[in-house]
């Protein structure tokens, strides 16, 4: 499989702008069709605060539950991310070819579950807003969601995530079409966004029954900002931008405190 070459890579990475360096209200972007986004790229250098920490109870007095046209305010889109990022033309091909597949160890089995049906939080998490976008040159595809799960199953989520690093550290797994993936899985840094926040890096290797080596690279982010949750994926078969990833929870997690802040009304 060629790859493309390292400047693809590198103008993904570069050409997210100077919007992490503007103050927080200008952060507080209008809805994604009115006015288009500058690129971004992450500032914060990663630190051991990237993984889960303990965090406030929900507020008895907590505000109400953003609107669909505020969590759809608060997404990052293409115009955030710019060139070769688009959006979505639908699933990627290596999603059923790949990311179905079961295994024995029953965390594992769920980590890949849910990164097959990219639902994070569980399937009783319904996303408030989502958006998938493509990147052709890198065979690579994102889905962004902002959902609302309860703050319990929010930390328990990121507790849970915290975990996988050691208990499907490495394992083997099989594909709906009988080709066997060694998968491993490490913790992602990710930079000090929201109230709290955990990343794996999710990589499957195997061969198709021509010989031919796969290797699908994932990199997975769940983040808390208030009683609401970011879930972020970032895979493909070619060079995976840890920027990208970083840079989308970050600019995602200001954009929802700003939107948390002073929305909760008409954007």
């Amino acid at each position: 499989m060629t790859r493309p070459p390292v400047r693809a890579l590198l103008a993904s990475a570069l050409s997210l702008g100077v919007l992490l360096t503007a103050t927080a209200c200008s952060s507080l972007i209008p809805h994604p069709q009115t006015a288009p986004r500058p690129a971004v790229t992450p500032t914060t250098t990663p630190s051991p605060a990237t993984t889960h920490r303990p965090t406030k109870s929900a507020s008895p007095t907590a505000a109400p539950a953003l609107t669909r046209a505020q969590a759809e305010a608060a997404l990052v889109t293409e115009d955030d991310l710019d060139e070769p990022w688009a959006s979505s033309q639908g699933p990627a091909t290596w999603r059923d070819g790949l990311l179905k597949a079961t295994t024995k160890a029953p965390d594992c089995q769920r980590l890949l579950d849910a990164l097959y049906a990219e639902e994070l939080f569980g399937a009783d998490a319904r996303p408030r807003a989502v958006i998938g976008l493509d990147d052709p040159w890198n065979e690579a595809q994102m889905r962004y969601q902002i959902l609302a799960p309860r703050p319990a199953d929010i930390d328990r989520t990121l507790a849970w995530m915290k975990t996988l690093p050691r208990k499907c550290d490495r394992f083997t797994a099989r594909t709906a079409h009988g080709y066997v993936q060694r998968v491993q899985v490490s913790e992602a840094p990710l930079p000090d966004a929201g109230d709290a926040r955990q990343g794996l890096r999710v990589s499957l290797y195997g061969e198709t029954e021509d010989g031919d080596t796969t290797l699908l690279r994932l990199e997975v982010a769940a983040v808390r900002v208030g009683d609401d949750a970011i879930s972020v994926s970032n895979g493909g078969l070619g060079e995976v931008s840890s920027d990208v990833t970083q840079g989308a929870v970050e600019l995602g997690a200001r954009r929802l405190t700003e939107v948390r802040k002073h929305g909760r009304v008409e954007v």
